[in-house]
């Protein structure tokens, strides 16, 4: 659904509710992680879909370019950014699969951000290294990935997952232990790992999609008063209920100095 005429009259609120209803819940977690930036402060968002998480970063000051492979995204997202405010936020197409062939794109950002994009790919490692050599010295990763221990919204996010891409998923999720390995292969440091979308919003987004069959507009329309939920409601029922997060957030650094190669080895 295409809400972008309400976002023009509402703004990046609007933005926050146009399809995913988990949306909000990964604005919520990446922006308590982006501070306001220093002047001319860079920000990547890789998988940038329709722009929500670019202008997000770019409304709180940051110099934002988000890649995507799909011409009608990248066409909303501009869109959606003027509406937003997030001026300071531009749109490549770029294939995320051959990020790593963008030399003009090495170490230029400080920040670079990833929300629910890697379980796409079966190459994750590959993805890992690109995102680490789009960063800085010192600079910092952001990414969420559905939690290896969810439960299933819906029957196919259990599984059987494809052996080739399709845009959907390839892997159900991760775990802290997969993403420190991913790190270590490419030469980050994970400083922490952190949860969102808990109970109430899995339920809400099982609804959504129970609704959409019927129309996608009867089922936005249906699930709307219960958006405010979840941000109140999660960090206490979902611990109580011990019920598994949906993503999980790993915050991760590159470091300033490569690691020392160890005494006495050769090339």
């Amino acid at each position: 659904m295409d809400n972008s005429s309400l976002i023009r009259l509402l703004g990046f609120p609007a933005a926050l509710i146009h399809g995913d209803t988990m949306v909000l819940d990964r604005w919520l977690w990446l922006r308590r992680r982006l501070p306001r930036p220093r002047p001319g402060e860079t920000l990547l968002d890789v998988g940038c879909g329709t722009g929500v998480f670019s202008a997000g970063a770019a409304r709180r000051g940051y110099r934002v370019l988000g890649l995507n492979w799909d011409e009608r995204d990248q066409a909303l997202a501009r869109r959606r950014a003027e509406y937003c405010g997030g001026s300071e936020a531009c749109f490549e197409i770029q294939d995320i699969r051959f990020l790593s062939s963008r030399s003009d794109l090495q170490e230029g950002f400080s920040t670079v951000i990833c929300l629910e994009v890697i379980e796409h790919l079966l190459d994750d490692l590959g993805l890992m290294r690109a995102l680490a050599g789009c960063l800085r010295p010192g600079g910092r990763l952001l990414l969420t990935t559905p939690n290896l221990e969810h439960r299933p919204v819906s029957p196919g996010d259990a599984g059987p997952f494809p052996a080739e891409e399709d845009g959907g998923h390839v892997r159900k999720g991760y775990n802290q232990d997969a993403l420190r390995e991913l790190c270590r292969s490419a030469g980050l440091e994970p400083v922490a790992f952190s949860y969102c979308s808990g109970f109430l919003s899995q339920k809400i987004t099982r609804l959504k999609r129970s609704l959409t069959r019927v129309s996608m507009a009867f089922g936005w329309f249906m699930v709307l008063p219960l958006r405010a939920l979840p941000p109140i409601l999660d960090p206490l029922l979902t611990p109580v209920l011990n019920w598994p997060w949906y993503s999980i957030g790993l915050e991760a650094r590159k470091p300033v100095s490569p690691p020392a190669e160890k005494a006495g080895s050769t090339d």
